[in-house]
């Protein structure tokens, strides 16, 4: 016993220092001078968008970099999303509609979206919005500046969560807890080894030179967490990638309830641990129910509860989120974790994800 209490205990202090990490050195999305002047392609992916379409595309109208095309892909939408974005197209000029014939055979929904987007994007630059992200100030030019600084080949952002639901603080936290807690960022970019890879499809960047090079759309057309497999295949193929956290600039709404959140995020829980669940149940474990094993002495079981208070206060601070309501909802949290792995594995089992109307497993 004594053992695995050092092991919790050690386990802890290391998720401390990657939070740290994270608060100190993750790469800032900050405002940028840059010469760029070229095409940008913005490119979204929709199905069913009708309550977030608009005002991402009006967002995108009063950007500070304007020399943009904004192409949306209408995924046999069901809803009034093709209507709408229809409509402001007719008002503006860079806006373009593409309607889906169909989803070809061993083509997940959204990758054939993006695949087909890329196709018919002329920019410089070829941007991935997911529809329900919001943007605003001048996120274009400075994530291109970090791009070119750098010579980039993927630039991906994690947004601002925006949470207005109970059931929302309730799941919505633990993709931040998980990432923030065992990733730094900074060597996402740093580092040569492809395991340390991240990225969000709710923003992602890529040089247009690169990107045709390497197809990655395509090349994972039926993957499900497609955005991290594309930053690993990059690192693998030594091409330069970079991950960071949103601010003010940057927001997304990613789910509007609890039972959404829970669909959504068992999905791709498991690919944070190396698309093993065991390794999902055990992280679930030590930090869930780690704390037993420091009962028999208070002073440590003092010392371990601060050191995991302090860790998720720093995930909080660099998630931007609300750092008491965070300390407040822990262990509901912890339980919606082990609800995710819970379905995640069920789902397996079963051979089936659905995710807007479709079977994506």
């Amino acid at each position: 016993m004594i053992y695995l209490a050092y092991f919790i205990l050690a386990f802890s202090i290391i998720q401390l220092a990657v939070a740290l990490t994270n608060v100190l050195f993750v790469p800032k999305l900050k405002p940028s001078g840059s010469n760029f002047n070229g095409l940008v392609s913005i490119l979204i992916p929709a199905r069913n968008e009708e309550k977030n379409i608009a005002n991402l595309l009006h967002d995108l109208q009063n950007q500070d970099y304007q020399n943009i095309d904004v192409i949306v892909f209408n995924d046999l939408s069901s809803d009034k999303t093709e209507e709408i974005v229809s409509n402001i197209a007719k008002t503006d000029k860079r806006i373009q509609l593409i309607n889906s014939d169909g989803l070809p055979n061993g083509w997940l929904g959204k990758n054939f979206a993006c695949n087909s987007l890329a196709m018919h994007a002329k920019g410089d630059y070829l941007l991935f919005l997911d529809a329900d992200v919001r943007v605003k100030g001048g996120i274009i030019k400075n994530t291109i500046a970090i791009a070119e600084k750098h010579k980039l080949g993927l630039l991906s952002i994690f947004p601002k969560q925006k949470m207005l639901s109970l059931g929302e603080l309730l799941t919505v936290p633990n993709m931040n807890y998980i990432l923030l807690t065992l990733l730094p960022l900074v060597l996402v970019f740093k580092s040569k080894f492809a395991s340390l890879a991240a990225a969000n499809g709710q923003f992602m960047l890529f040089i247009k030179t690169k990107y045709f090079e390497t197809l990655p759309h395509e090349k994972f057309k039926n993957n499900k967490v497609e955005d991290i497999e594309i930053a690993r295949y990059y690192k693998q193929n030594n091409i330069p990638i970079a991950c960071l956290l949103g601010n003010y600039t940057i927001e997304c709404r990613m789910y509007n309830c609890f039972n959404e959140a829970v669909n959504g995020f068992s999905k791709n829980v498991v690919i944070f641990f190396g698309n093993s669940f065991s390794v999902a149940l055990i992280f679930w474990l030590i930090t869930c129910l780690g704390f037993l094993v420091f009962l028999y002495d208070l002073k440590i079981l003092i010392l371990y509860f601060s050191i995991v208070l302090i860790t998720r206060t720093l995930v909080s601070i660099a998630s931007k989120q609300n750092v008491l309501a965070n300390l407040i909802l822990i262990i509901p949290q912890q339980l919606s974790l082990g609800l995710f792995i819970y379905k995640a594995f069920t789902n397996k089992l079963k051979n089936q994800h659905q995710w807007k109307g479709r079977n994506i497993s």
